[in-house]
């Protein structure tokens, strides 16, 4: 099974493995958030996958 490319591109995966992935909501109307708000959406964070959808769009990426 091919690996879903354009999922590829939006995670990243760890050397332990672990999935971390953009915060999502930053590209527009972030100017009447806190700046706490949009520095906190700068960071990335861990997301988990069901095993399945792990299998389906990861297969060989070493994701656990």
């Amino acid at each position: 099974m091919k690996t879903n490319k354009s999922y590829t591109k939006r995670i990243r995966v760890t050397r332990n493995g672990k999935l971390m992935a953009r915060k999502p909501g930053q590209n527009h109307f972030n100017a009447k958030q806190s700046g706490s708000q949009r520095s906190a959406k700068r960071r990335q964070v861990s997301m988990t996958l069901t095993a399945k959808v792990r299998r389906r769009f990861l297969p060989s990426s070493g994701a656990k």
